[in-house]
């Protein structure tokens, strides 16, 4: 039996990357799976395929979750094959790198909408039915954006600190109906990015220089993430709400 059999876990952003990883790491342990993506559905039916090849049932949906109305309906659709939604694991991010000044209105907002909004628009859909059945787990990717600055993203620290925030007022708020909220902020981590323009380590590959500076002396897989995510929607993290788990190879201390 698997750490998540007899759950039903939402995984948004589950197309690729750590998305990707973690929905197969989830089907692994035995729970069902509502998969959202917003493009590439060819990509997310090979994930749900993995996933049904390991013994999951899988509800593959085409969805933007920084639109509350899709939010809504894909959310219900979720729980009409299901019946529960045990697991909310967000994966999805926007990290366009610009200097402030040069920030429009428009990507802050989009920026935002994707890395914050997101996340209260689908709390706010699921967590009645699992106030409900007094369980649930919530979990956010955050990044090293959530814990610190860095140049060139003030609107993506902001948003990602909001995140962080609001996971905090999740855990406060739903921890008297045994539901717990919480953060992984992972760094360096190898994923094909989706924008490479935006970092100058290229698409995906990083530096020699910055993995000396990692104290572990290399990147991260998507699957040491997904081992976080299983950890922290399973009852191994039962006494562990309102907090943040760092993956980074040591890389912020």
């Amino acid at each position: 039996m698997g750490q998540l059999t007899g759950k039903t876990a939402l995984v948004a952003g589950a197309g690729r990357n750590n998305g990707k990883a973690i929905s197969i790491a989830f089907a692994r342990e035995g729970a069902d799976l509502i998969l959202v993506a917003r493009e590439k559905q060819d990509a997310l039916k090979e994930v749900m395929k993995e996933c049904e090849s390991l013994g999951a049932k899988v509800l593959p949906i085409m969805a933007d979750v920084s639109d509350h109305q899709q939010v809504e309906r894909l959310v219900q659709q979720g729980l009409d094959r299901f019946g529960q939604i045990d697991v909310l694991m967000s994966c999805t991010g926007r990290r366009a790198h610009q200097d402030f000044w040069q920030i429009s209105y428009e990507e802050w907002d989009k920026t935002f909408a994707v890395n914050l909004n997101s996340l209260f628009y689908l709390a706010k859909a699921v967590v009645p039915s699992m106030m409900k059945n007094k369980t649930g787990s919530i979990i956010a990717l955050g990044g090293q954006a959530s814990v610190t600055s860095q140049s060139q993203r003030a609107h993506v620290i902001a948003s990602k600190h909001g995140l962080f925030g609001l996971i905090k007022a999740l855990a406060l708020e739903l921890g008297p109906y045994n539901v717990r909220a919480n953060l992984i902020a992972l760094m360096t981590i190898e994923n094909v990015r989706a924008n490479p323009e935006w970092y100058t380590e290229g698409n995906g590959a990083y530096s020699a220089e910055a993995l000396a500076a990692i104290p572990l002396k290399r990147a991260g897989k998507p699957q040491e993430v997904a081992n976080v995510a299983v950890f922290l929607a399973s009852e191994q993290s039962s006494y562990v709400t309102g907090d943040r788990i760092l993956c980074g190879g040591g890389k912020y201390m």
